[in-house]
């Protein structure tokens, strides 16, 4: 039986190999929608959701907001109405380096979530980030405007 999903990221490796950076990292599928691409935007900061809110307020147009939070687990960086946000403006999904929260909620939404873990603690909401720049998580670079695809076997970027 072949997978009904236009993609899978093993496959896409198959076919492309070295042109795709494969992410080491392991991440959680955590959305309801386990399988997502899009075009690469990112928000890095520590401990703050600020910028992610805001982001993920505006029109995602089908892109994938990356967020590095340096892998913090101290603070979650996500969770469900910042994710309600981000399915209402059209995004695809969003990659985590770091916790989010509200697990049960998050897994019921048509959202790519993929995070750390979870962590039950606000973060600070000061807005402290960058938004838009490379982020490089494990020695692959997410670059703005590049595709980026998830799904249960792991994360590829364009290179």
């Amino acid at each position: 039986m072949t997978d009904p999903r236009p993609f899978t990221t093993a496959d896409l490796y198959d076919e492309r190999g070295e042109q795709l950076m494969s992410c080491p990292r392991q991440f959680l599928d955590l959305g309801g929608v386990r399988a997502f691409t899009g075009p690469v935007r990112t928000v890095r900061c520590f401990q703050d959701n600020g910028l992610v809110k805001a982001v993920l307020n505006s029109p995602g147009d089908g892109a994938v907001l990356v967020v590095d939070g340096h892998g913090s687990m101290g603070t979650a960086l996500m969770g469900d109405m910042i994710a309600e946000s981000a399915v209402r403006n059209g995004w695809a999904g969003v990659i985590v380096n770091g916790p989010v929260r509200d697990r049960v909620a998050l897994a019921g939404l048509p959202l790519g979530v993929k995070a750390l873990g979870s962590n039950p603690r606000k973060s600070a909401k000061d807005g402290v980030g960058e938004q838009d720049v490379p982020v490089v998580i494990e020695g692959v670079t997410f670059r703005p405007g590049r595709t980026v695809w998830a799904d249960e076997d792991g994360i590829l970027v364009e290179g």
